[in-house]
């Protein structure tokens, strides 16, 4: 198998992209779910403590891999039609957005940001800045819910392709083998 991408598989760089990505985003919704529903125990604990770093890992990540696929753009597999590269130009976009508005909302609260020990930026004194706390507020977690519909909606098409006679058969691009 090929580190690079061909017509008809993605290469190796571009698989691990694709599910050290999946891997970190299944983390960061079995935290939000945590949260969510299981507030005040020791789960929510050991996966929330998880969610700002992994959110950050996730937007450094997308930044490399979207650098990889504009040097690949040329060998890599067509895609199956327009309601699919939609798609995954909207799962990128919001991949992009949902962290990015976090990280917004936690620089205009003033709060330092240093995850994994790594400072991207410190704390200050002073006002927070409302509209960027409230962009946060109001957009983050329900983009984040977005993103894990149409994450879903991404399996199931896939699903779908692989299994409807006459589809194109998209999964092997993925998983880097022959059917």
């Amino acid at each position: 198998m090929s580190w690079v991408d061909r017509q008809d598989r993605y290469g190796r760089v571009s698989r691990g992209f694709h599910w050290g990505m999946a891997a970190l985003l299944g983390l960061q919704f079995a935290s939000a779910l945590a949260h969510k529903f299981f507030e005040d125990t020791s789960v929510e604990v050991v996966l929330w403590s998880t969610h700002r770093p992994v959110g950050a890992l996730i937007l450094l990540l997308l930044v490399l891999r979207g650098i990889w696929a504009v040097t690949q753009r040329a060998h890599r597999p067509p895609s199956v039609h327009w309601p699919a590269l939609t798609g995954q130009i909207t799962l990128y976009l919001l991949t992009f957005l949902v962290p990015f508005i976090a990280l917004l909302r936690q620089y205009g609260s003033g709060r330092a940001f240093e995850p994994f020990g790594l400072a991207l930026f410190s704390g200050w004194e002073g006002q927070r800045i409302d509209w960027m706390v409230s962009l946060g507020g109001l957009l983050h977690g329900e983009m984040g819910w977005i993103l894990f519909a149409l994450i879903a909606g991404h399996i199931a098409m896939a699903l779908w392709h692989q299994r409807t006679p006459g589809q194109t058969r998209v999964l092997p691009r993925m998983w880097g083998r022959a059917d």
